[in-house]
């Protein structure tokens, strides 16, 4: 059998990460978490026995790992995850959990939480919007947002 996931690498701090994630997306949970040995420390760094290196866990049913690697790698936009939600109290409510503590607005339903990671708040009303015949005006609306605003990409649409 083949195991496949995404492997986010952080700088500390993956367990709040992961209790963040799974508290807002619903299907998602913690599954693993492999701590630092006591002893002889085999690992890079100063990070204490018991500490997390990876926490697995479900974000929506997709599998993800988080990995304590360090500062050499940060986070980036080049990598996003993509959540489709329906209607605007989920885009909200969402939205404002993963800017909350520190975490940045981005463009066209892009967001950046405290942690660094970039994730993309889709409603699944711009997926059907974009199958109209107004999909272009769809699109202009969409590229003056942040926040993705359903009511704003229907009446795009409606013309």
């Amino acid at each position: 059998m083949t195991d496949v996931r995404t492997v986010l690498w952080f700088d500390g701090r993956i367990e709040e990460a992961a209790e963040l994630y799974v508290s807002l997306v619903p299907g998602s949970q913690i599954t693993d978490v492999l701590r630092i040995p006591a002893g002889d420390n085999p690992w890079p760094g100063d990070a204490p026995a018991g500490e997390a290196l990876t926490v697995d866990l479900t974000i929506g049913g997709a599998p993800f790992q988080l990995l304590d690697g360090g500062p050499q790698f940060p986070q980036s936009e080049a990598v996003s995850i993509s959540v489709t939600v329906d209607g605007q109290e989920e885009v909200d409510r969402l939205w404002e959990g993963l800017i909350a503590d520190g975490g940045a607005e981005s463009q066209c339903g892009w967001c950046r939480d405290r942690f660094g990671v970039s994730w993309q708040v889709i409603p699944k009303q711009l997926g059907e919007l974009m199958q109209t015949p107004r999909s272009a005006e769809v699109t202009r609306a969409m590229l003056t947002m942040q926040k993705l605003d359903v009511a704003a990409l229907q009446a795009a649409a409606a013309g």
